[in-house]
This record gives structure tokens, C-alpha cells and sequence, in this order.
């Protein structure tokens, strides 16, 4: 079996945006809005027809077997409104991704959003765990390290404040994936510098805190390949050591690296920089990026193709990355 362990729900009904443009409008006149979860509108035909027509026709053009889903990660816009907009949205999006994954139980498994906020407690997302994962099966979450989005005044991941998550993330047996959103810092773009810095910067804060010697069994994800991680692992290692630790030893128990780099050449530097045990398959399909690249005249997310073509992984390292890696990380994963 082939898992990929990162993908959205970005082909969502036109109702999902409706309802969340009227959020939008409605904290626009009022910052205190509360509101109601209210409901949105969607059919079974509908998902039906926004996954047939995209992430499942892609699974079966690239080979793929299983995608690992959560909502759309541009679009959970913490920084919009306040807590109880979030919670609202949270919610709706968490119930969508079970609606995928009952009407397609063998192409998707869910995984959940938080309702963050900025300035907001972090423990208040715990209750969102609990129901996503006992209520309704999910089996990982996606942590936003910025939920400012783009400008970074909030707490560090080492921070005692995220505590709760953790704790709760380890009672369930549960990994995060390390995930901002959409940046409304003009200075950050979403997916070019705002992903990818925010991966270096969440891989710096839990390097340098204590956070894995208070929880040795927490399971954490840095997507897109780990930004900036692998290669300048040596300057990681040399400030690792500065401050009288070993980055091995530190990191390589708990943080994972996926796939999600779209070019071949990439793909081979992180294969060859993290150990294998420490990669997870995935693609971001459909993502970012979604183009062909001329130069090989294949899609740039079509990832498999880059562990495939990789000459110095054995077949058994590469059904590790493919599928093993994931199972262990994601114990709740059954199928």
C-alpha cells in the first residue's frame, strides 16, 4: 500500500466558501461577533463529485492508494475573527472531512483542524481533539505554530501553554502535523516563504526546548520536505552542539519529514540527509502547486515519482517511506 500522509480538502462545494464570506462579513462590522455553527448546506452528490473529479482521479493516475486528509490548509485562517469564529469554522470543516472519508473509506482517512486563535489559550483546542478523535475517528491533527498568520506574536511551540495539546496528543497516541495557514502579512508569501519558514521555525523551536524530554513519546510532522531542515542540517547539528546536545539524539525520536518537495533533485537530499525511519510519503494533492514542470513534462506534486526514480534507497526503504513510516506514526491508522 502506498499512504500519502498530507492532503487537503481544496475542492470544497461553493457552500463551504459562502458560509465562510459571511463569517468574513460579519466579523468585518463587528469583532465581537459571536453567531452560531449554523449549518452549510452540502449534498452527498456534491462531495461525491468534488472528489471523484480530483484527488481521487489523481490517486489512481499516480498510484497511490490512501490519502491522509484535512481541510484546506489556507483556509483556516485563524487570524480571521476571534475564537468563537474559529470554533464554528473549525467544526464544520472537521465534520466535512468525515463526510469524505464515510463516503470513500478506502481512499481517505481524516485528520483534524484546530479552532486556534490568536491570543487565545492553546488548551481550548483540546476539546476539538477529543471530539474528532473519539467521536468521530481521526487519527492526527495539524498544529498552527502562527495563528496570526504571518506575524509570529504569539507563543513558541516550546511553550508551556501548548501543554495540553501535548498531553492529549500522547493519551491518544496521536502525531501533529506542524501547519500554519494563510499569511496576511504582504511581507510573507502563503505558500512560497510562509510554509516553508514557518516548517525551519517550528523544527528551531522544538530543537532548542524541552518539549521532547517532558513528552518522549510525542510525534510531530514537519511538512514540505522540513523547509530549510535538511539542508542546512549542519547548521542545526553545529547549533545543537553549541548549546551541549546532539540534534540526533534530540530530534530523530519525535519529528518526521514528508515528501511534499517537487523536484527530483530535492527529494534526493532529504532522502539522503534524514534517516529514512524519519520520512513520511506525501504530496499536498492537491496543493500548492499544480502545474506540469516542463522540464520533465510531469506534474511537480506527482511526488511518487521522485522516491521511485531514486537510485540509492533499497526497495525496502522506499515501502517504508511508502507506507510503514506512516503506519507507526499514525497508530490509529487501521486500514
Amino acid at each position: 500500500m502506498i499512504i500519502d500522509c498530507h492532503g487537503h480538502y481544496t475542492t470544497t462545494p461553493p457552500a463551504v466558501g459562502e458560509y465562510r464570506e459571511n463569517q468574513k462579513a460579519q466579523v468585518a462590522k463587528d469583532p465581537l461577533f459571536v453567531g452560531e455553527k449554523g449549518s452549510i448546506h452540502i449534498t452527498d452528490d456534491e462531495i461525491r463529485d468534488s472528489i471523484v473529479n480530483n484527488q481521487l482521479r489523481l490517486q489512481q493516475e499516480r498510484g497511490t492508494d490512501l490519502t491522509i486528509f484535512s481541510p484546506r490548509a489556507s483556509w483556516m485562517g485563524h487570524h480571521v475573527g476571534n475564537e468563537h469564529t474559529s470554533q464554528f469554522w473549525t467544526e464544520h470543516q472537521n465534520d466535512l472531512i468525515r463526510r469524505v472519508c464515510d463516503l470513500f473509506p478506502e481512499n481517505f482517512v481524516p485528520v483534524a483542524q484546530l479552532p486556534q486563535s490568536p491570543g487565545v489559550d492553546p488548551a481550548k483546542s483540546v476539546s476539538e481533539i477529543v471530539r474528532t478523535v473519539e467521536e468521530m475517528g481521526f487519527i492526527g491533527i495539524n498544529l498552527n505554530p502562527d495563528p496570526s498568520g504571518g506575524h509570529w506574536n504569539g507563543s513558541s511551540l516550546a511553550d508551556r501553554s501548548f501543554y495540553p495539546i501535548y498531553e492529549k496528543m500522547c493519551e491518544y497516541d496521536i502525531p501533529a502535523m506542524v501547519h500554519v495557514s494563510a499569511s496576511c502579512n504582504d511581507c510573507f508569501h502563503t505558500t512560497g516563504s510562509h510554509y516553508l519558514g514557518a516548517d525551519t521555525t517550528g523544527f528551531q523551536q522544538l530543537m532548542m526546548s524541552d518539549v521532547f524530554k517532558d513528552f518522549p513519546d510525542l510525534k510531530v510532522i514537519i511538512p514540505h520536505g522540513g523547509g530549510a531542515v535538511p539542508y542546512h542540517w549542519g547548521r542545526f547539528r553545529g547549533l545543537a552542539l553549541d548549546k551541549g546536545f546532539d540534534l540526533e539524539e534530540r530530534v530523530l525520536n519525535n519529528i518526521y519529514f514528508d515528501t511534499c518537495v517537487y523536484h527530483q533533485r530535492g527529494i534526493d537530499l532529504l532522502l539522503d540527509i534524514i534517516p529514512t525511519k524519519n520520512i513520511l510519503f506525501a504530496s499536498e494533492m492537491i496543493g500548492a502547486v499544480r502545474g506540469v514542470d516542463p522540464e520533465t513534462g510531469h506534474y511537480f506534486d506527482d511526488t511518487k515519482r521522485y522516491i521511485d526514480n531514486n537510485t540509492v534507497l533499497t526497495a525496502e526503504q522506499k515501502q517504508d517511506i511508502f507506507e510503514h513510516n506512516t503506519r507507526r506514526v499514525f497508530s490509529r491508522l487501521k486500514l
